[in-house]
């Protein structure tokens, strides 16, 4: 039988190795989006990514025959834990042959290391948290990911199932057509009504005061999104190195604010989707991937509505659908008539039925798997 080595990631000579393992898993897979290497070597160090000012991670390559087979990062993250009052670990980044053994020893070395520290449970993929790409694609195969979402090839789910993983939870993605959601005379209403009713002004953000206005944000995000399963709370430095990432990409009409007497009470962040650029550069972004960037821009024909989110004491009076119908407005006039509102928990009633007033259709599901160690 062939031996099946799982190796700890040392140096960088062997984060760039498990950085690229990917393209020999989605080789000729016309759905793959491939990560940004440079991005990725940002996320995954530990010196950089300020969200390992609260977490500890370790990356591990399986081999077999000497050539790479798998890889995986062990994950303890301590803001989770704490937050949620819980004594877990995850795996990330999870990537595999169609081989249980393989698999089986990359689930061994992350759930070994999780309970050296004490953890009692493993729960993934996390890459590396909820905040960033979360989740095993369960339905919808045939299609791209939209921008910060994942992908994997489908015997995922049967090697994480044989190990013994269970169902934590399932995220769903809605797929949403200018003129289904422009039909919907139930969200138009309730907008208007809700509009008149509170008096909210809705915003877009103004990057020329772009520190001021990300504080604003910061405000509205912890507050909005705290009782939702699985939320981990964003330190300032991590909202503000997502905010720098995002920054070049932004389409200020679809960053959006809702005050109410001058208050602040919601932010959605609705983004292009780059992925249908991304896709054209393999992972690289120089010499000519940034301005693929620009030069492309004008052909995406999809968004994705990363957050929603309405601060507690205003929620429940349908303010969301105020930003719902707005987002729709302004996107179609920049071109866009495809949307993704994505993720979504499969038990936050009020999300869902936001989507569904929206006639907005569950095009693609992902699933949260997790396993007592």
């Amino acid at each position: 039988m062939d031996s099946i080595k799982v190796e700890l990631v040392k140096d960088k000579k062997g984060v760039m190795k498990f950085i690229k393992f990917p393209w020999e898993i989605y080789k000729g897979n016309e759905f793959w989006v491939p990560p940004l290497i440079s991005d990725r070597k940002k996320i995954l160090d530990k010196n950089i990514n300020p969200f390992f000012e609260n977490a500890e991670a370790d990356y591990f390559l399986a081999y077999k025959n000497y050539k790479i087979v798998g890889r995986i990062a062990a994950i303890k993250n301590d803001l989770h834990n704490k937050h949620h009052n819980e004594n877990i670990g995850f795996f990330g980044f999870f990537e595999c042959i169609d081989d249980q053994e393989v698999a089986n020893s990359l689930f061994d070395t992350v759930k070994d290391w999780l309970k050296k520290k004490g953890l009692n449970a493993m729960r993934g993929p996390a890459n590396p948290s909820s905040n960033d790409e979360y989740g095993m694609l369960l339905e919808g195969f045939n299609d791209s990911p939209r921008l910060m979402m994942p992908y994997n090839p489908e015997y995922y789910l049967r090697l994480c199932e044989n190990y013994g993983f269970k169902k934590a939870k399932d995220l769903y993605a809605y797929k949403l057509e200018h003129e289904k959601v422009a039909s919907s005379g139930k969200l138009k209403r309730v907008a208007e009504i809700a509009k008149t009713r509170s008096g909210i002004n809705i915003s877009q953000i103004d990057l020329k005061n772009f520190k001021s206005e990300l504080e604003k944000v910061k405000y509205i995000y912890n507050k909005a999104w705290a009782p939702n399963w699985g939320f981990i709370p964003m330190t300032e430095k991590e909202i503000d190195n997502i905010a720098k990432e995002l920054k070049p990409l932004i389409e200020p009409s679809l960053v959006i604010f809702g005050e109410i007497d001058n208050k602040l009470v919601g932010f959605a962040l609705v983004m292009l989707d780059y992925n249908y650029i991304l896709k054209k550069m393999n992972g690289k972004l120089f010499p000519f991937g940034f301005l693929k960037l620009f030069t492309e821009k004008k052909n995406i024909k999809w968004s994705r509505i990363l957050t929603l989110g309405i601060i507690p004491e205003y929620q429940k009076r349908g303010l969301d659908a105020v930003f719902y119908w707005d987002i729709l407005m302004r996107a179609h006039e920049i071109g866009i008539d495809l949307g993704e509102a994505s993720w979504v928990l499969e038990d936050n009633e009020m999300m869902n039925r936001g989507a569904n007033v929206m006639n907005g259709e569950i095009y693609k599901r992902y699933r949260i798997f997790d396993i007592a160690i």
